[in-house]
């Protein structure tokens, strides 16, 4: 089934669809087998026709998502199912939906189900989850990438138009890249995160899988706004940046700076696609990225890893049998960190926030590739640590660096595989951005 939303509205419009008839038939299309291991808890039928209800009847022109499909991330609330953040022995049942979600609903649009994630949302693999290892779309033996890794594949395999992920140090863009979808990674407080659970309060930022940066970028619209009752949401200011014009400047990393961890084909994919960035008006220019890369290392070597620790630690104390192995590794790391420690990398993050800032004084955008290369599911269980932090190179820096990113399809290595890039910019770039991407 075409569930691009351009597509579904002209059915909706034209009263060739219905909401209803939509539901049914994507219903028997997903069936009840899940061997991707994507779901935590879709919406059977009659929970599904409760949403179709309350749309028959009104006129689609006045719902943007009107009877338009989506999956949620199961760290973010719906109401009146669980929420699990990949952990069954930490469930709750939500009254409220996140305001993000709540806001989708009002536009139209129809909640699938709750999606499989790394585990507390810490990880880029999808591997990291007691329901199963998430995988690929593409290529069952590889990884689906994380930690929104069910609602990638779920875009990816048609069972939704778009949907709704996290993304604090990749989540929304390494996904993308190895199912070769849109990612976006939206200015942090542009999206309400109220209802959505914490890795890093202070990072994270609900994310959007989509087929086309057209839909992704309705959905935003959609999405965004002001939240009161969320601390972290932030004002849009005026006269904010929607198109980079014909002509820009983007950088790229030096090459010495490149890396693609012994993968023989993304190296040429990625200069296959700055020659296409410079087809459409790009001018290319060399960039220093190494304030990036060390930001990027404050990430999980730092004391950052502490505030995933302080999001859930009643549940890690009381309950450590409940976490997954690698995750409570990586989470119980939080010990080491004293609030000296804290501070001191705080300066320093404060000092590379400076320096990245003078790189924008010469460019309008920097283009990376999201991943360098991709992993199998196996390769990814023998060496859990160090294949996520190859996967994490060029996405660790953007939230700490307040930065606002696109990820975009380009191309498939000889094994069918996808491999995309990532477009990034200063916060509120993002009708900037997703404009581009389109494009591309």
């Amino acid at each position: 089934m075409n569930l691009l939303i351009s597509h579904l509205r002209n059915l909706y419009i034209s009263r060739a669809l219905t909401p209803t008839e939509l539901v049914k038939q994507l219903d028997a299309e997903i069936g009840t087998e899940d061997s991707h291991h994507i779901w935590i808890r879709r919406l059977n039928l009659n929970e599904l026709l409760l949403y179709t209800q309350q749309l028959e009847g009104k006129d689609p022109a006045n719902f943007p998502l009107y009877g338009i499909p989506f999956a949620i991330k199961d760290n973010i609330d719906l109401a009146g199912i669980p929420t699990t953040a990949g952990c069954a022995e930490y469930a709750y049942t939500p009254t409220k939906s996140a305001t993000v979600v709540q806001k989708l609903i009002d536009a139209g649009a129809i909640p699938i189900g709750k999606t499989n994630l790394d585990q507390f949302a810490t990880g880029l693999v999808g591997t990291r989850s007691p329901y199963g290892a998430c995988k690929n779309s593409i290529n069952p033996e590889y990884i689906s990438g994380g930690s929104s890794a069910g609602s990638a594949v779920s875009v990816a395999l048609g069972m939704a138009s778009f949907s709704l992920g996290t993304d604090t140090a990749g989540s929304g863009r390494v996904p993308a890249a190895f199912n070769n979808l849109v990612g976006h990674k939206p200015t942090c407080g542009l999206l309400s995160t109220l209802g959505v659970v914490p890795a890093c309060r202070t990072l994270d930022c609900v994310s959007i899988f989509a087929k086309s940066s057209d839909d992704a970028l309705l959905v935003l619209q959609s999405a965004q706004g002001f939240d009161a009752d969320d601390a972290y949401s932030r004002q849009t200011p005026a006269n904010v940046m929607s198109n980079l014009g014909n002509h820009f400047i983007f950088g790229v990393p030096k090459p010495e700076q490149l890396a693609f961890f012994g993968n023989s084909e993304t190296p040429i994919l990625f200069k296959q696609a700055i020659q296409k960035i410079e087809k459409i008006g790009g001018k290319a220019i060399e960039i220093d990225f190494s304030p990036f890369l060390e930001t990027a290392q404050l990430l999980y070597e730092g004391p950052w890893v502490a505030e995933r620790y302080a999001a859930i630690r009643e549940f890690f104390d009381s309950k450590p049998e409940a976490i997954f192995p690698v995750t409570k590794q990586i989470i119980g790391n939080a010990e080491k960190f004293s609030a000296a420690d804290t501070y001191t990398a705080l300066y320093k993050l404060k000092a590379l926030q400076r320096k990245a800032e003078a790189v924008w004084s010469n460019v309008d955008i920097i283009i990376t590739p999201t991943a360098g290369t991709i992993y199998t599911i196996a390769e990814v269980e023998d060496n859990p640590i160090q294949t996520n932090t190859n996967l994490g190179y060029y996405t660790n820096f953007m939230n700490l660096l307040d930065l606002t990113a696109v990820a975009v399809p380009m191309g498939f290595q000889s094994n069918g595989l996808g491999f995309g890039v990532t477009i990034c910019a200063p916060a509120f770039s993002d009708d900037a951005l997703l404009n581009l991407a389109n494009r591309l």
